[in-house]
Parts: C-alpha cells; sequence; structure tokens
C-alpha cells in the first residue's frame, strides 16, 4: 500500500484492488491499524541447529519439522520458528519474553530440568521481583536470552 500525503492531518492510500486496478481512499494520518492478529512468531537462529532443537523439546515446546535446517516450537498458542543461521551479533541481541502465570512454580520446574546441566552456555538466574511483576531468565545454547515473567496484576 502506498501513502500520498496531502495535508498535516489527512493523507491517501493507494490500494490495489483487483489485477492492476486502483483507487485512492482517505486515511487519517492518526489512524491506528486494527491488527486482528492471530499470534506472532520470532525467527531465531542457532550456533548448533540440533543441539538448540533438543534443548527446545526439552524446555516443553512440540517440534514440528519444516525443513531440513527450519522447525517451528509450539507451547499452546503461542510459537516461534528456529533455523539454522547464526549470526553472532544477532543471536547475542536476541531476546524473548513469554508471560507465564507464575514465575516462581515457573522457575522450580526450570531448576528440575537442569537444563545447565546438561547443555553447554546455558544459564538460569533465579527469580527478580522489580515495580511492574517478577521474571527469571534463561539463556539457551546459543546465547538467546529468554525472560519468563509475569506482570503485577
Amino acid at each position: 500500500m502506498y501513502y500520498a500525503e496531502v495535508s498535516a492531518k489527512l493523507r491517501f492510500a493507494l490500494v490495489d484492488q483487483a489485477r492492476g486496478t486502483y483507487y485512492l481512499t482517505p486515511v487519517p494520518k492518526n489512524h491506528l491499524m486494527n491488527h486482528n492478529a492471530l499470534s506472532i512468531r520470532p525467527f531465531i537462529g542457532a550456533r548448533d541447529f540440533n543441539v538448540s532443537r533438543s534443548f527446545y523439546r526439552d524446555l516443553g515446546f512440540k517440534e514440528t519439522v519444516l525443513a531440513p535446517n527450519f522447525s517451528v516450537f509450539k507451547s499452546g498458542n503461542m510459537a516461534f520458528y528456529l533455523q539454522d543461521a547464526y549470526v553472532k551479533d544477532w543471536i547475542d541481541n536476541t531476546q524473548i519474553f513469554m508471560e507465564v502465570d507464575d514465575v516462581e512454580s515457573f522457575y522450580d520446574e526450570l531448576k528440575a530440568l537442569d537444563l545447565p546441566g546438561q547443555y553447554e552456555n546455558v544459564r538460569l538466574s533465579p527469580v527478580r521481583n522489580n515495580d511492574w511483576g517478577s521474571e527469571c531468565f534463561l539463556h539457551d545454547p546459543s546465547g538467546i536470552l529468554w525472560h519468563f515473567g509475569a506482570f503485577k496484576k
């Protein structure tokens, strides 16, 4: 979709109606898009794809292999894509926040899994209480930082 600015308060959207037929429709500049989103699925990489696949299965995600170097991992309505791609700066700066209903219980389950004892470079940090809620942290084998948190009600 292309936008044409008309004034400080109005713009027009050039919309492809069908087979190259275009029309202009007014769109106020402060218009907020209604996403009607069903999910959001980040793409993450892996230093060692097979080790990361095993790690996420052990963490309780269900894997569906989409290609030899590409899988989707699901838990309930949440999902993310794991790909056999490693760019150090990208991986070192990837963080994912997963909201859970009870951080203390979730942390206890993470401790019981002993993922740091099974996978190199995996680190689990205890629950931290903040003014907005609480969270614990888990680094995956590649270095991706997961936040597992709950907001104050």
